[in-house]
């Protein structure tokens, strides 16, 4: 068995909407799921028939019958859940807080709990809650694509939660996840592993290869829903956060940053003000790089003890991308971290930035530096 339990680095506030959302569904099941499938259904129920007539049952039934398979929660799923050949725009949100019993829900939430909190802070409240129901919307549609016609109510918050998962997937590839490995009798260890590899893991071999085997929900789960809601959240996080190389060895994503720092005014006078704004403002690159390496990180790091964070960034952000072999390079990573870890809700970003410069590194002094923001981030005491 292979259970992620927890991920790190993780933000230094509370994650509202993302505890909200989870305890929402727990009072869902608690106070409509849990009693209704415990009870008889109502024979006079007005919704009964057309609920047995639209899932084929026929022939003689006794009533005694109906009462021992069917429950008065089969009749809510099948009005609030979503049906594919029965479009209704209420139950595509309706279906996202229903669920078909206790380990749908825990293991529904458990990934909430674990890889909503960064999303959240990168997102603010309102975007997240947004995000976690569109990616559920598309979700849905996607599902809903290879299942045209059916009658077979789609339930969960599973594909929502697997956008939230596409946005974490593309926003924070450095971070690491803790996970419960059970290989009975042998092994019960934790390790810890990037964030993509159990993103990828569980995207591949639990949902696209028993989807293309076996197909939409033929073993009773919506891995379309699953697929649907991933692209669709890194889709959305690509809109939202863009993309940037990393050419360390190919393309990695990386979100920018929102430009909130104050410019550099004409009143900025001084010589080295004047060097960095002229060249922020070289539109090709053939000139920027006739600019030497030391140059260019010394414009990036006064900048920075300026506090113009988001031109420092960007200075960084371009030696990164077009100097992608300079002995130096980890310290334009070094010095993006450092922008990064200064402007508002982006230290978990920084802390993808602080991860290459580490592992760039090959000054102990410089790799000191990047561990020293990464425990800061991490939340660990420093000595």
């Amino acid at each position: 068995m292979f259970l992620p339990i927890s991920d790190s680095p993780n933000p230094p506030q509370r994650s509202y909407m993302t505890w909200s959302i989870i305890g929402l569904n727990i009072i869902v099941y608690c106070c409509i799921t849990l009693p209704l499938m415990f009870q008889q259904v109502d024979l006079n129920n007005p919704h009964l028939l057309e609920y047995l007539r639209t899932l084929g049952i026929q022939g003689r039934v006794s009533a005694q019958q109906v009462l021992d398979h069917i429950a008065p929660y089969d009749l809510i799923v099948f009005r609030f859940g979503f049906r594919p050949a029965e479009f209704s725009l209420v139950s595509l949100f309706t279906a996202l807080f229903l669920h078909g019993g206790f380990w749908h829900l825990a293991g529904n939430m458990l990934f909430l709990f674990i890889f909503g909190n960064n999303v959240e802070y990168r997102l603010g409240r309102v975007n997240f809650v947004l995000t976690y129901l569109g990616c559920g919307v598309i979700a849905t549609l996607f599902f809903a694509l290879f299942a045209q016609g059916s009658q077979v109510p789609l339930i969960g918050a599973s594909g929502a939660i697997f956008g939230i998962l596409g946005c974490y997937f593309l926003w924070f590839p450095k971070n690491r996840v803790r996970c419960f490995l059970f290989l009975f009798p042998f092994i019960t260890t934790n390790i810890y592993l990037p964030s993509r590899l159990v993103l990828a893991f569980y995207l591949i071999i639990d949902n696209i290869l028993p989807f293309l085997i076996s197909g939409n929900a033929e073993s009773g789960i919506a891995h379309g829903a699953h697929i649907g809601g991933f692209l669709g959240g890194v889709g959305l996080a690509w809109l939202m956060g863009g993309m940037s190389t990393s050419v360390r060895k190919g393309m990695s994503l990386e979100p920018p940053v929102p430009d909130n720092s104050a410019p550099i005014h004409q009143a900025d006078s001084s010589p080295m003000f004047e060097k960095a704004k002229s060249y922020l403002l070289l539109n090709d690159a053939n000139a920027r790089q006739m600019v030497s390496s030391s140059d260019v990180l010394s414009l990036g790091n006064f900048l920075l003890g300026e506090g113009k964070l988001n031109e420092a960034l960007r200075l960084y952000k371009r030696f990164i991308v077009e100097r992608p072999r300079d002995p130096q390079l980890a310290l334009a990573y070094l010095g993006a971290g450092m922008a990064l870890y200064r402007l508002p809700r982006q230290q978990n970003v920084a802390y993808q930035y602080f991860l290459n410069a580490r592992e760039l590194a090959e000054d102990e002094v410089l790799a000191e530096q990047a561990r020293y923001y990464l425990r800061r981030i991490e939340g660990k005491k420093i000595n």
